[in-house]
């Protein structure tokens, strides 16, 4: 499949919602997650034998599935031409049950904050701005919601390349062009690097 370079093509992005539910389940094809691993408990998402795997899998899509139907998206979806080519992960912290109960990741304050908790994009389309523009989408999105703010918990590379499986929480360098702030440096690791909480104030003006 030829692909055009990053300068000829154009990423959108748009809530997720019910009508783009078989543009998920395209893109999500291969993933055994379907963006529950933060929304879960450890126990609740399942840690069964390879037997039970794909029953674990449907129990996943349908949860995403059921989530669209939620007053607010549980995520992006970004679009190259008309295929669905990445995912960015988000939603209330308090409804991320396996953050609320993190001995890792800190909650830092009371304030009712959003949660940026995965990346995942199409193979293919790596490194052609897809993430940024589903972080300016996740951004926009939250704010129109009444996010009162909106935190994530990036790696640090420290200038050193990441295999992409370890920076699917994001990059800290990318948080930080967007205006988000470090907060503190979390006892989280991804490839043994420093997970930092960032977060982004949406209270101010746009």
């Amino acid at each position: 499949m030829k692909i055009a370079p990053l300068e000829h093509t154009s990423v959108t992005v748009f809530p997720a919602t019910p009508d783009r539910w078989k543009d998920m389940e395209e893109l999500f094809d291969s993933s055994a997650c379907w963006c529950q691993y933060w929304r879960q408990s450890a126990g609740g998402y399942g840690r069964g034998t390879k037997a039970s795997l794909n029953e674990s899998i449907a129990e996943h899509r349908k949860s995403l599935r059921v989530q669209l139907d939620h007053p607010s998206p549980p995520g992006m979806l970004a679009y190259i031409e008309d295929q669905a080519v990445g995912w960015c992960g988000f939603g209330a912290r308090s409804e991320m049950i396996r953050l609320v109960r993190s001995r890792t990741i800190p909650n830092i304050d009371d304030l009712p904050v959003w949660s940026i908790v995965c990346f995942m994009i199409r193979v293919g389309y790596r490194r052609r701005g897809v993430a940024r523009a589903l972080l300016r989408g996740a951004i926009d999105c939250a704010r129109k919601y009444g996010a009162p703010a909106l935190e994530a918990y990036p790696v640090d590379p420290g200038g050193k390349r990441i295999d992409t499986a370890f920076a699917y929480v994001g990059i800290l360098s990318m948080f930080e062009q967007q205006g988000f702030q470090r907060v503190i440096e979390t006892s989280a690791r991804s490839a043994g690097l420093p997970r930092w909480l960032v977060r982004l104030d949406l209270t101010s003006a746009s």
